[in-house]
């Protein structure tokens, strides 16, 4: 009797264990747990301890709550130019209600990446192919819109969608690649032009300005040329005023006019000698022999000179 009671002693602490393990229940921290009671929804369990009937409440979805990035699989959409194009892209998404999310669709996951796939077929069917690679952003805003408004039913919140990767065919990319060759070719021949058309105005411009310093320069010099003439002229024409009242004080002082006289007097006489000297015809005063007759007109002009 004593095993048999320890037995059943044994039996119900096991019972007793399992109970309260499935009576409580520790949700993690951004999970929330659907429980149903008899098949049916009774609630969510939030994070922390929760308290379940056990054998009747059952939890029956587990959800996270965090942002879950899905990967959408390539795809090969047509372009409004009748072009294909593979499409690889993911999808950020996040359950805003655990009760929908279980019960409003039987895959809340593959509806997404269904829809996913429909809208970026339905958006890359309007665009043409070089489009497609500018307006990325456009691309996403619109399968996000798409997808956003069928989602809510499920229960998830669509955060943001990438295209990761444009994959046009290969003839496709060599007809792009030869694109770019030829307008990265025809900036390097528009670079080089500008670059020669500039050397030829910066050649100009240079030699412009050379010649205007050089004029300029010239300029200056004949002005520094003229005002040194007009300097030396005063300069002799002061000189020569001096001498002619330094001459006519002389003259006035006493025994000038006799000096005066003797020199007009041996220059009347060199006079005549130079004239004789510098033509082929021989002058002579008629009175040579006197040269006392000759002082004495040479005399009588400087003192006619004297009287005027």
């Amino acid at each position: 009797m004593e095993l048999s009671f320890g037995s059943v002693s044994l039996l119900i602490f096991i019972l007793a264990v399992v109970f309260v393990i499935k009576t409580i229940q520790v949700v993690p921290q951004q999970h929330a747990w659907v429980v149903e009671r008899l098949g049916k929804y009774h609630a969510t369990l939030g994070p922390g301890l929760n308290i379940v009937v056990p054998f009747i409440d059952r939890v029956s979805y587990k959800h996270v709550l965090k942002e879950i990035p899905l990967d959408v699989p390539p795809q090969v959409c047509i372009t409004k130019d009748n072009t294909q194009l593979q499409v690889d892209g993911i999808l950020y998404f996040q359950v805003t209600d655990p009760k929908l999310a279980s019960y409003g669709s039987s895959n809340y996951i593959m509806a997404i990446t269904q829809l996913a796939q429909t809208t970026l077929r339905s958006v890359i069917g309007r665009m043409e192919l070089d489009k497609t690679f500018e307006e990325r952003d456009h691309i996403n805003t619109a399968v996000v819109s798409a997808i956003d408004d069928s989602a809510a039913n499920w229960g998830v919140k669509v955060l943001r969608y990438e295209i990761k990767d444009l994959t046009p065919p290969q003839e496709i990319l060599h007809a792009m690649q030869a694109q770019i060759t030829a307008e990265r070719e025809k900036r390097a021949l528009i670079a080089a032009s500008e670059g020669r058309k500039q050397e030829q105005i910066n050649i100009a411009t240079g030699e412009r300005e050379a010649a205007i310093a050089k004029s300029e320069g010239e300029k200056q010099a004949a002005i520094n040329r003229a005002q040194g003439e007009a300097s030396a002229i005063l300069s002799i024409a002061d000189a020569t005023a001096e001498a002619i009242r330094k001459t006519a004080a002389a003259i006035q002082s006493p025994g000038g006019a006799d000096a005066v006289n003797l020199k007009v007097a041996e220059q009347y006489v060199n006079a005549f000698g130079e004239l004789a000297r510098t033509n082929n015809t021989l002058i002579l005063p008629a009175n040579l022999g006197d040269m006392s007759s000759l002082i004495a007109t040479a005399m009588q002009v400087v003192k006619t000179q004297q009287k005027a």
